[in-house]
C-alpha cells in the first residue's frame, strides 16, 4: 500500500500536533506503541528506530517522511543512522528532520552534536531533505524550575530565542504539504525575542500565578548537585548542564524570520504559550 506521507512521533507532543494538522492527507503513522497512536483514521505501522527491518517495512511506499529526532540516549546516534538508512533503503524520496538550532560537531549544548551527526547522515543518504533546526521550546522553559519555583543553572545573563512547539508544528505542516518547495532548505526556528532566564522567570510568574526566579550557579556546582541528586550517567549530566551553558554563551540568542516565512504568521510569544494559544 503506497502513501505519500509518513509521520513519526505522533504519540508525542510535536509529532502529534503535526499528524493532526495533516490528518486530511491521511499520513501513515509510524510509532513504537500502536496503542498510543492518535485516532485519526490513518494507517498505523510499528517500528523502533533501531530496528532496520521493521523500519524498512513501515516505510515501504512512503514518498515523504517526517522524522522526529529520537529520544535522548547514549545510543541516539546509532538509532538515527539505522532509521535514516532504512528510510533510504525503503525508497523514501524526501525526509524532513527535526534538528537543533545550534547543531554542529562542537555545539555547546552537547545534544546539538547528535543532531549535527543526524543531519550528516541525512545529507549522505541520497534522499532530498529539509532540516528544521528548532531552538529550545518555550513550552519547556517553565519546567526548568524546581518545586520551589527556582530555575537554577549556569546560564548567567545569556539569552535564548526559544520557540513555541506549536510554531515548529506549523512550519513542519507547511513543509510537508509542499515538500518540493523546501527541498534542500535548513530553517532555524525561534521565537520573536531572546529572553534571559531571569526574564523568563519574571514573566512566567504573573502569567501562572506562581513565584519564580532564576539563580545563576557555577558549572562545577551545577554538575555536583545534579550528580548527587540524580546519579545520572555522564552524557546525561553533560546534556543537562550544557542546556544552561549554551544559553550563557549567546549561541542560542540569534533571531530568525523562518517561522513567519514558512508558517505564514508571527511566532508565538511566551505569554501565548502559557495561555495555551
Amino acid at each position: 500500500m503506497s502513501t505519500r506521507l509518513a509521520v513519526t512521533g505522533s504519540t508525542g507532543a510535536l509529532g502529534g500536533l503535526v499528524a493532526r494538522q495533516l490528518a486530511d492527507l491521511t499520513p501513515r503513522l509510524v510509532v513504537r506503541d500502536p496503542s498510543r497512536a492518535p485516532d485519526l483514521g490513518c494507517e498505523v505501522r510499528t517500528c523502533a528506530y533501531d530496528d532496520a527491518p521493521a523500519a524498512r517495512s513501515a516505510l515501504e511506499g512512503v514518498e515523504v517522511l517526517f522524522m522526529v529526532s529520537a529520544a535522548e540516549s547514549e545510543v541516539r546516534r546509532e538509532q538515527h543512522h539505522t532509521f535514516i538508512g532504512a528510510a533510504a533503503d525503503a525508497g523514501v524520496g524526501h525526509v524532513v528532520y527535526t534538528s537543533f538550532a545550534g547543531a554542529s560537531p562542537d555545539a555547546v549544548f552537547t545534544l546539538g552534536r547528535d543532531h549535527h551527526d543526524a543531519e550528516a547522515a541525512v545529507r549522505a543518504s541520497g534522499m532530498a531533505f529539509t532540516l528544521l533546526r528548532d531552538n529550545f521550546y518555550l513550552d519547556v522553559l517553565p519546567l526548568f524550575a524546581d518545586e520551589d519555583g527556582v530555575i537554577r543553572g549556569p546560564a548567567g545573563s545569556g539569552a535564548v530565542a526559544a520557540v513555541a512547539r506549536a510554531d515548529v508544528a506549523d512550519v513542519a505542516a507547511a513543509v510537508l504539504r509542499d515538500p518540493g518547495a523546501h527541498a534542500g532548505a535548513t530553517y532555524t526556528l525561534c521565537g520573536p525575542e531572546a529572553l534571559t532566564l531571569t526574564e523568563v522567570a519574571a514573566r512566567v510568574g504573573p502569567a501562572t500565578g506562581t513565584e519564580m526566579r532564576f539563580e545563576d550557579e557555577s558549572v562545577e556546582a551545577a554538575y555536583a548537585w545534579r550528580r548527587e541528586q540524580y546519579g545520572a550517567a555522564q552524557w546525561q549530566l553533560d546534556a543537562w548542564v550544557s542546556t544552561y551553558t549554551a544559553i550563557a554563551d549567546g549561541s542560542l540568542a540569534a533571531l530568525s524570520d523562518d517561522v513567519r516565512q514558512v508558517a505564514g504568521h508571527e511566532p508565538r510569544t511566551l505569554e501565548h504559550v502559557l495561555a495555551g494559544r
